[in-house]
């Protein structure tokens, strides 16, 4: 059988490109179904896009590589097409675009679209082996026990990365950029949450509060969450992208509270209730419980001087800890690094010096943050990959 398209991967990227490609086009997956990454996100809603997504959302190697596919085929443009697609959708928060009903509905969105540009689709379907041709690529798969030998004039790598591989992530992509010689960035698991070795948090687990955490590199104001393996919540995942091994990163309980002039205002009428008392107002009182073992924060708050309060709201607002490490691969939301964007086109998504053959979406050196950019990405990549292929 002989295609003029092979796309490798049925998640966000691939479908979208599939979209665009023109010609005999055929999408390749070894899962049972489509979309996969995309029915669990969000908690089932799929936050499918960003209203703010730009260039300075993305993490590479290469900050410029993203900027010409995210600006041909932007937010609104997919915004656009979810509205004809007449699926309801509300902004959650900073930008956050989620569907009304189920994430479901943007893989039959994406599957329609497919469907009108007449892509097919190959599920239960495993990558024997790769070679090229003088023409393209020649493919051999087992599908459902039959062996297939398919041969295509472009190859679409789009099978995403090494995060949650309990949904069969597995790095082909890398695997085969490596057999035609394209580089690869330094992989790790990224928007993932922190561990700590010796449970210093399990009391904690489940209390939550709105935080600004950074590090050396940047800082992110968002809710963090104690675990019963360590520190989870929005800040945290997006912290994670730009953490590494060994560093510390400092938490300010209190970023946007001037609890100081707070508790000075109530020490005249808080008579002879513990300061621990009128801080837990402020702040979760499990919290407040944990950290008076540490920081003091004992007796009375009408007997505490100016001094006192000033050492202990610096005490909340620069809390520095060091994380053992993160929860990998298992609990990661996407993989930082991939192919090396410097052996990439930024218009096509095409190998520089391997014709015919693309990478888009994850597998591709380019990490958005949390919050519908990684999707964005997806849509964007695809449609720079798909209509770069038409236009041959």
């Amino acid at each position: 059988m002989t295609f003029d398209t092979i796309i490798l991967g049925a998640g966000a990227a691939g479908m979208m490109c599939a979209a665009h490609c023109g010609g005999r086009v055929l999408v390749i997956d070894h899962a049972k179904a489509p979309g996969e990454k995309i029915r669990i996100s969000g908690g089932g809603r799929c936050n499918f896009t960003n209203m703010y997504a730009g260039p300075d959302n993305f993490l590479s190697q290469n900050s410029h590589f993203c900027k010409s596919a995210l600006a041909r085929y932007t937010q609104w443009d997919f915004i656009d097409l979810v509205g004809r697609h007449k699926i309801a959708w509300h902004e959650k928060t900073l930008g956050q675009l989620f569907c009304d009903g189920s994430s479901k509905q943007i893989i039959q969105l994406l599957l329609s679209e497919m469907d009108r540009a007449g892509a097919e689709l190959w599920l239960r379907t495993e990558l024997k082996d790769l070679r090229k041709t003088d023409s393209g690529f020649m493919l051999d798969f087992d599908r459902e026990g039959q062996r297939l030998s398919v041969t295509c004039t472009n190859l679409v790598l789009a099978t995403g990365g090494k995060s949650i591989p309990k949904m069969g992530a597995t790095g082909l992509a890398y695997d085969i950029a490596r057999q035609f010689g394209l580089r690869l960035t330094d992989t790790r698991a990224a928007l993932v949450p922190f561990t700590f070795s010796d449970g210093k948090f399990k009391d904690l687990s489940g209390v939550s509060l709105p935080v600004r955490l950074s590090n050396d590199r940047t800082s992110f104001d968002e809710a963090l969450l104690f675990t019963h393996r360590g520190l989870s919540g929005p800040s945290v995942l997006q912290l994670s992208s730009y953490w590494r091994e060994g560093e510390a990163i400092r938490v300010n309980m209190i970023p946007d509270l001037p609890l100081f002039d707070l508790l000075r205002d109530q020490r005249q009428a808080a008579g002879r209730k513990a300061l621990t008392t009128e801080l837990a107002r402020h702040l979760p009182a499990r919290l407040v419980d944990y950290l008076s073992q540490n920081i003091q924060m004992q007796g009375n708050l009408a007997d505490q001087p100016d001094s006192a309060l000033t050492k202990l709201t610096a005490a909340l607002s620069n809390w520095e800890l060091t994380p053992s490490g993160t929860e990998g691969y298992r609990t990661a939301e996407v993989t930082l690094g991939g192919i090396d964007t410097d052996d990439l086109s930024s218009k096509t998504m095409e190998a520089k010096d391997v014709p015919g053959l693309y990478a888009i979406g994850e597998a591709v050196d380019v990490t958005g943050w949390l919050g519908g950019y990684n999707f964005q990405w997806a849509w964007s990549s695809g449609h720079a990959a798909g209509t770069a292929i038409a236009a041959h």
